[in-house]
C-alpha cells in the first residue's frame, strides 16, 4: 500500500470521524441512560407491586414489559440520532415476527395459556389440582408451562396450553378420604359410628371443619358397609389415609367390633340316580 492511499484513508476516517462522531457518541450516551434507567424503573415497579395482590409470573411480567418498553424507546432515540431511516426498519421487523410468530406457535400458545391461568386464577400455588391424566400440588405457575408435585416427590411439568380448555378438578388445600369399612349385621351400629367419630376427633391430621363424614352406604353380602370421609390437608393425604385405617382396626378390635370377611354357604344337594 503506497503513501497516497494511506493517505487518503486517514482523511476517509477523519472525515467519517468528523462528521459521524459526536452523533455515535450521542447515541451511545442515550443508550447507557436507557439500560439504566430501565433498571431503575423495573426495581420500582417491583416493589409497587409487591404491595398488590398479583401472582408471582404475573409481577415479573409487567415488570419485565416495562423495562423493555423503556429501552425501546432510548434504541429509537439512538438510532434516530444515528440518522437511521425508522420505517424500512419498522417493516423489516414486522416481517421477520411474522415469520418468528408462524415457527413458534407451540410456545406462543403456552405463553397465551399461562396469561389466561394467571389472570383467570383456576388455581393457585399449593392447591392439589388433577388435570390432562395427571394429578399433583401446584409448585409454580410460569408463562410457559405449570409444575405439579406428585404424591411420590416426583415433580410433572405440563405445558400451559395443555391445561388451558382442558376439565380441571381443583381439590385446593385440602382432600377428602374415602375409606370404608364394613361390621357385622348384629353389630350396634350406633356404638360403632360413635367409635369413628372419636377416633377422627382425636387424630390431628384431620380437618375438624368441614365436620367429616360418616354414615352406612350399603348392605353388602356380609357386612353392612360404613363410609368414613374427613377432610386432612393435602401434604398429609397418605399419611392420614393410613393413619385412620390403622386406628379403625385398633379401635374396633378394642371394643368387640366385628370386621367380618366374606362368607358364602353352600348346600350340597345328593339327588337319587334310577
Amino acid at each position: 500500500m503506497d503513501l497516497e492511499t494511506i493517505e487518503q484513508l486517514k482523511v476517509t476516517i477523519i472525515d467519517l470521524a468528523v462528521r459521524f462522531g459526536p452523533r455515535l457518541l450521542a447515541a451511545i450516551l442515550v443508550l447507557a441512560v436507557g439500560i439504566a434507567l430501565s433498571r431503575w424503573l423495573g426495581r420500582w415497579f417491583d416493589r409497587g407491586l409487591a404491595r398488590v395482590e398479583l401472582e408471582p409470573p404475573v409481577r415479573l411480567l409487567v415488570s419485565r414489559i416495562a423495562r423493555v418498553l423503556l429501552l425501546a424507546l432510548f434504541v429509537i432515540v439512538a438510532l434516530q440520532n444515528l440518522g437511521v431511516e425508522l420505517l424500512p426498519l419498522i417493516a423489516g421487523l414486522g416481517v421477520a415476527g411474522a415469520g418468528i410468530a408462524l415457527a413458534m406457535q407451540g410456545v406462543l400458545g403456552d405463553l397465551v395459556a399461562g396469561l389466561s391461568i394467571i389472570f383467570s386464577k383456576p388455581f393457585r400455588i399449593g392447591d392439589y389440582i388433577s388435570i390432562a391424566d395427571e394429578e399433583g400440588r401446584v409448585e409454580a405457575i410460569r408463562l410457559f408451562s405449570t409444575v405439579l408435585g406428585h404424591p411420590d416427590r416426583s415433580r410433572i411439568v405440563i405445558p400451559n396450553r395443555k391445561i388451558s380448555g382442558e376439565i380441571l378438578h381443583n381439590f385446593g388445600q385440602m382432600r377428602q378420604l374415602d375409606v370404608v369399612v364394613g361390621v357385622a349385621y348384629d353389630t350396634d351400629l350406633d356404638a360403632a359410628l360413635a367409635a369413628l367419630r372419636e377416633l377422627l376427633d382425636a387424630n390431628p391430621r384431620v380437618i375438624k371443619d368441614p365436620a367429616p363424614v360418616i354414615q352406612t352406604i350399603r348392605l353388602a353380602d356380609s357386612s353392612v358397609q360404613i363410609s368414613v370421609r374427613p377432610w386432612v390437608p393435602v401434604l398429609d393425604f397418605g399419611a392420614a389415609t393410613s393413619d385412620i385405617n390403622q386406628s379403625i382396626l385398633e379401635t374396633f378390635r378394642s371394643r368387640g367390633i366385628v370386621i367380618p370377611y366374606p362368607r358364602r354357604d353352600v348346600q350340597l344337594v345328593r339327588t337319587r340316580h334310577s
